[in-house]
C-alpha cells in the first residue's frame, strides 16, 4: 500500500509541475500576443515615419544617391520585419493552443490522482465539493475565454499586418460604380467568321527594307479607326535568338498572344511603336474605356481582338474588345463549373482573383482564376470547355499566366498541396500530361524556348529552375539555385537561362543534362518584374525603382539607373527599345544597349501594375481602371 501511495504522490507531483510549466508558458505567450496586438495598433510596421521622412527628403533632393540607397535598405528591412512579424504571430497562436491543451491534460491527471477528502460531515462535504466545482468552472471559463480572445487577437494581428503591408504598397482599387465608356454586352450567340489575316504579316518578317507604316490619324469621335494588317519589324540582333526557329510561330509573332508576348519571353516583334503620348491631355490616345471588374492581368491580342479578364470573390468574367476602337464586343461569365468551390479562396489585394494573364492560339482564348477554374472560349465568347483544377493552396492567390504550344495549354500550378506542371488539350481540356514538382509555392509564369534542339518549358520556383519537354512533360534538367517566394519568370537568350528572386540571387544558367551556373550576382534583385534579354544585354528591373543592365555573358554591370517610382510591370523589348511601365503609369522608354539612353517617359495619367501589349504600331495598357490604346 505504501508503494502505491508513493507512486500516486509522485504522479501527482509530476502532473502538477507539468500543469504549472504549461500554464506559465501559455500565460507568457498570451501576454506577448496581447502586447504585440497593442503595439501593431499604435505603430504602423510598414509606413514608418523614418521612411516617409526619407522619401520626402528624396523628393526635395532627387539626385541624392546616398539617400536613395538608404531608403532602399530601409525598405528591405521593413519587408523582412513584416514577414518575421507575421510568422511570430502565427507561431504564437499555435504555441498558445498547444500550451493550453497540455495544461488541461495535466490538470485533469492531477485531480484524478488526488486523495479522497478527509472525513467531514455530509453537509460540509457537499459544500466543499460544490465550491470546488464552481471555482473550477469559473477559472476554466475565464482561462478559456482569455485564450479565445488571445487567439482572436492573433488572427486579427496577422490580418492587420497583411492589410497594412498591401495598402502601403498598392494603389486604391477601382470601383464598379463608374459607368463604362462602352456598352457591356452578353456573349454573342450567332456564328461569326473571324478572319485574322496573319499570312501577310508573317511574310513581312522576311522583308529586309520595309518602309515604316503611315501614322494612324487620331480620331476623337466614336467612329471605328481604320483597320490595318499587323506589321512585323525585320529581325534585329536583339531578336536573333528567337526568330528563325519554329517556336514562336510567325502567327504568334504577328500578334501578342500571352503574358510578355509570344512564348512569354518579353519580346514584341511589332514595328513603328509610338514613344510620345500624354494620358491627361489625350495626346496620341486613340481610345480609352473602363474595364468592368478590376484585375491585375495584362492584355493579350490576336488580330483585331483584345482579351482581358476580371474577377472578385463572387464574379469571374472574360472580356473581348475590338482593339481598333475600344468597343466591348462581348462579356463571358465563367460560372457553373463542375468542382468549382462554393466560396472563393482568400487572396491579398495586390494579387486579386484574376492575376493570371490569358492566352490565345488564334482560335480560342483561355483564362484561369484564383479558385482553380479554367475555361476555353471561342472568339465569339461561347464556352468550348471548362473545368476546375482544384483550389490552389496559395497564401497570396494564384497568378501564374498561361501559354499555348500547338495543341497544348501549359499551366504552371505550383501551390502547397501538390505542385505540378500540366498540359491540357486546347480542344477539349483533357489532361495530356501532368508532372509533379518538388517545389514550394510560385507566382512566376512559364516560358517556352528552343534550346539545343529541344522545345522546353522553363519554370522557376524555390528551390530550383527546371526545364521540361513541352510534348511529354518529362524533366530535362533541374538546378537548385533559387529561394524564397518566387515572382519573376526566367529570361532566355543565346542558349542561356537567367533567373532571379529577391533575397536570393541572379543566376546565369548553362542548361543541359548537367546544368551549371555560369555567373551569379547579388546586388540588384526583383520580387515581381521579370528580366528581358536583348543580344548580350540583360535588363533587370527591381520593384523599388532600380533598373540595371548586365553583360549577359560575364555578369558585369554595364549601367544602372534609379527611378522615382517602383515597378511591378515587366519590361518588353520592342523595336530596339525597352518599354517599362512604372507604378505611377509613366512609361520609361530607353535603348536596349550597352549604355543607358533615354528615349522618352510619357505618362498615362493613371496608375498601373500591368505589363503592356503591342500590336500594329500601337501600345495597349491596362491601367488601374481603364484600358488604353496608344498610337500615332
Amino acid at each position: 500500500m505504501n508503494n502505491k501511495f508513493k507512486l500516486r504522490k509522485t504522479n501527482q507531483f509530476l502532473w502538477r509541475n507539468i500543469a504549472i510549466v504549461a500554464g506559465t508558458f501559455s500565460f507568457i505567450i498570451c501576454m506577448l500576443v496581447l502586447v504585440n496586438y497593442i503595439q501593431i495598433n499604435r505603430i504602423d510596421p510598414v509606413n514608418t515615419e523614418l521612411i516617409n521622412s526619407l522619401v520626402q527628403r528624396l523628393e526635395e533632393n532627387p539626385n541624392d544617391n546616398q539617400l536613395r540607397e538608404q531608403i532602399r535598405e530601409m525598405d528591405l528591412l521593413v519587408r523582412k520585419a513584416y514577414f518575421t512579424n507575421q510568422w511570430q504571430v502565427k507561431a504564437g497562436g499555435y504555441l498558445l493552443l498547444l500550451g493550453v491543451i497540455v495544461t488541461a491534460i495535466a490538470l485533469q491527471m492531477f485531480y484524478a490522482g488526488k486523495q479522497k477528502l478527509p472525513e467531514v460531515t455530509e453537509s460540509e462535504q457537499e459544500n466543499i465539493v460544490l465550491f470546488k466545482e464552481k471555482a473550477r468552472k469559473w477559472i476554466g471559463l475565464g482561462g478559456f475565454g482569455l485564450v479565445a480572445i488571445t487567439l482572436l487577437i492573433a488572427f486579427l494581428t496577422h490580418k492587420e499586418l497583411g492589410n497594412q503591408f498591401t495598402q502601403a504598397a498598392l494603389v486604391a482599387q477601382s470601383t464598379p460604380e463608374e459607368k463604362s465608356d462602352v456598352e457591356v454586352v452578353e456573349p454573342i450567340k450567332e456564328e461569326v467568321k473571324e478572319e485574322v489575316k496573319v499570312e501577310k504579316a508573317a511574310e513581312e518578317v522576311k522583308k529586309e527594307n520595309e518602309k515604316p507604316a503611315e501614322p494612324v490619324v487620331e480620331d476623337k469621335k466614336e467612329e471605328a479607326v481604320e483597320k490595318k494588317e499587323p506589321e512585323i519589324k525585320k529581325e534585329t540582333p536583339a531578336q536573333k535568338v528567337t526568330s528563325g526557329v519554329s517556336y514562336p510561330t510567325k502567327e504568334m509573332m504577328a500578334n501578342f498572344p500571352a503574358f510578355r508576348g509570344a512564348a512569354g519571353q518579353g519580346v514584341s516583334y511589332q514595328k513603328n511603336i509610338p514613344t510620345d503620348w500624354d494620358g491627361a491631355s489625350g495626346k496620341n490616345v486613340l481610345w480609352k474605356v473602363q474595364v468592368p471588374i478590376h484585375a491585375y492581368n495584362s492584355p493579350v491580342i490576336w488580330g483585331d481582338k483584345l482579351f482581358l479578364s476580371g474577377a472578385n470573390a463572387t464574379q469571374r468574367e472574360v472580356y473581348c474588345y475590338d482593339r481598333n476602337n475600344g468597343k466591348l464586343l462581348w462579356t463571358a461569365k465563367v460560372e457553373g463549373i463542375a468542382g468549382s468551390p462554393a466560396k472563393s479562396p482568400e487572396v491579398t489585394p495586390d494579387t486579386g482573383h484574376a492575376a493570371s494573364t490569358l492566352t490565345t492560339d488564334g482560335k480560342s482564348v483561355f483564362a484561369i482564376f484564383a479558385n482553380g477554374d479554367i475555361t476555353a472560349l471561342d472568339f465569339n465568347g461561347k464556352q468550348k470547355w471548362a473545368k476546375n483544377l482544384g483550389v490552389p493552396d496559395n497564401h497570396y492567390g494564384h497568378s501564374s499566366s498561361l501559354l499555348v504550344y500547338q495543341d497544348k495549354l501549359i499551366v504552371q500550378y505550383d501551390h502547397k498541396k501538390s505542385a505540378r506542371l500540366v498540359a491540357l488539350s486546347t480542344a477539349n481540356g483533357d489532361e495530356l500530361w501532368s508532372t509533379k514538382r518538388k517545389v514550394r509555392v510560385s507566382w512566376a509564369s512559364p516560358v517556352i524556348a528552343e534550346i539545343g534542339g529541344n522545345t522546353e518549358v522553363i519554370l522557376a520556383a524555390d528551390p530550383c529552375v527546371a526545364s521540361y519537354d513541352v510534348n511529354t512533360g518529362k524533366e530535362l534538367w533541374k538546378l537548385d539555385c533559387i529561394t524564397g517566394e518566387v515572382g519573376p519568370s526566367v529570361a532566355v537568350g543565346d542558349g542561356i537561362v537567367f533567373a532571379l528572386n529577391e533575397y536570393a540571387s541572379l543566376v546565369a544558367i548553362k542548361p543541359g543534362a548537367n546544368p551549371e551556373i555560369l555567373w551569379e550576382a547579388y546586388d540588384y534583385l526583383s520580387d515581381v518584374p521579370s528580366p528581358v534579354i536583348s543580344g548580350d544585354n540583360l535588363i533587370i528591373v527591381t520593384s523599388y525603382g532600380a533598373v540595371v543592365c548586365y553583360d549577359a555573358k560575364s555578369g558585369e554591370i554595364r549601367w544602372e539607373q534609379e527611378f522615382g517610382s517602383g515597378f511591378y510591370a515587366s519590361p518588353i523589348l520592342a523595336n530596339g527599345n525597352v518599354y517599362l511601365l512604372d507604378r505611377e503609369g509613366v512609361m520609361h522608354i530607353f535603348k536596349a544597349d550597352k549604355e543607358y539612353q533615354e528615349i522618352a517617359a510619357p505618362a498615362l495619367g493613371e496608375k498601373s501594375d500591368m505589363t503592356p501589349a503591342f500590336a500594329d504600331g500601337r501600345v495597349y495598357i491596362r491601367g488601374e481602371k481603364h484600358l488604353y490604346c496608344i498610337g500615332k
